[in-house]
């Protein structure tokens, strides 16, 4: 996992696994990761000022979220086992420059299809973004501290998106929906350069490769391969679902629905903006939490499992309990995040149980995964609304989601392991 053999070309020097270099480049992907969450989570804030500019319905604002989580689930599962066979250089690059189209094609939306079009661009760029951040801490870094790595990822996306939501607030009361875009449009070019100038595998003391070694094979038979092979890990599935369990509804409720249950309690939208970016500061927080707690209870099941109760009742009761309060739903969309944090587990289930040749397509997998159970939850809910529900429609579909985080909290009850922390 900390170790590259560099292909023929490559630069005659070595690197230092966690040395300046390895923490420049992880600050670059993981600034990638940021800048597309802010992107991501912001459709919740700009969703309504899309939907009023364009004519568009609420079946359309979701049916488009779900068009991004589709098309990014779709090229997630590929995503992963290029980055195997390929590295970061130029990947990672590429899909920069597609998220920076994507927003700029996002700023022009002016009906359903140019906003469709727009998302599934972004998606196609997004869909290297996670992951290859955790790519290059598995690569740049040594391998006890992947999952930790992972989760710091996703802390420093959280936090993004927690500052982010308010602040793209803020900004649209000078500036309108189409100006914000083009400014993420540009940050992301710039961002282009940077990546195509330091961004690259590191070099470590390269094996021989054996004369009589076969060819590789062609690039889409070796990700099926690849695929294949991760799939038929029990453990790299179950960990799919206990990330796809809590982030994909967490995503879900960031995204979308936070925002509209905290309004239809009559909450006005600045307020339930802050609530969705206190439900990803709790992310934030949770990420890495999740798995110092597993390190220290040498388990991955149980954290998991408790997590996404904990999850699961956090959800239902952001849904159904009656309450008024400010302080009330502060408490619960905090939790709601904090505790969706396990999905960080699912990551480092299934980092620790494949090789290190399949570490990308494995967390591709589980992320993929993620993403369709978002996907999932999205577009389900939206086709079953009316066009102006109130909170007795919310509560009414959205049902859903507490069921899938508890069916999660199912799959990690299966978990077989050993004592001590599995390392294979």
């Amino acid at each position: 996992m900390g170790g590259y053999i560099a292909p023929p070309g490559n630069r005659l020097r070595f690197s230092r696994l966690g040395g300046p270099e390895a923490w420049l480049i992880w600050i670059l992907a993981t600034t990638f990761v940021v800048w597309l969450f802010a992107i991501q989570t912001g459709y919740a804030v700009v969703s309504p000022e899309i939907q009023e500019t364009a004519g568009l319905t609420l079946a359309q604002i979701g049916l488009a979220a779900s068009i991004y989580t589709w098309s990014f689930a779709l090229v997630q599962f590929f995503s992963g086992s290029l980055l195997d066979r390929f590295g970061t250089r130029p990947l990672l690059a590429i899909a920069v420059a597609l998220v920076a189209v994507g927003a700029f094609l996002y700023a022009g939306t002016t009906d359903f299809a140019t906003l469709a079009i727009a998302q599934v661009v972004l998606a196609l760029g997004a869909s290297f973004g996670f992951v290859g951040a955790g790519y290059v801490g598995g690569k740049w870094f040594p391998a006890e501290r992947y999952g930790l790595m992972f989760g710091l990822v996703q802390a420093a996306a959280s936090l993004g998106a927690a500052v982010g939501q308010p602040a793209i607030v803020f900004f649209l009361h000078a500036l309108s929906w189409q100006q914000l875009l083009l400014m993420f449009g540009t940050f992301g070019a710039i961002l282009v350069v940077l990546f195509l100038i330091f961004v690259h595998d590191p070099d470590t003391h390269p094996a021989q490769a054996p004369a009589d070694a076969p060819p590789r094979p062609n690039v889409l038979v070796e990700i099926f391969r690849n695929l294949g092979r991760c799939f038929s890990n029990v453990k790299v599935v179950l960990a799919a679902a206990i990330a796809g369990a809590g982030f994909g509804t967490m995503l879900a409720v960031g995204v979308l629905w936070g925002p509209r249950i905290i309004q239809a309690r009559g909450a006005d939208a600045d307020f339930a903006t802050l609530m969705t970016a206190l439900a990803w500061l709790g992310l934030a927080a949770g990420a890495p939490l999740a798995n110092v707690i597993s390190d220290r209870w040498r388990s991955r099941k149980w954290p998991a499992f408790f997590g996404l109760l904990l999850q699961a009742l956090a959800i239902t009761l952001v849904i159904y309990l009656p309450f008024e309060g400010k302080g009330v739903a502060s408490v619960l969309m905090l939790a709601v995040g904090l505790f969706s944090g396990v999905q960080m587990l699912g990551f480092t289930i299934s980092g620790e149980s494949v090789e290190p040749s399949l570490i990308g397509s494995a967390a591709a997998i589980v992320n993929g995964v993620a993403f369709l159970v978002s996907g999932l939850l999205t577009s389900i809910p939206s086709s079953l609304l009316p066009d102006a529900p109130d909170l007795a429609d919310y509560q009414a579909v959205l049902w859903i989601m507490p069921l899938v985080v508890l069916l999660g909290a199912g799959a990690a009850l299966l978990l077989k392991e050993r004592p001590a922390v599995d390392a294979a």
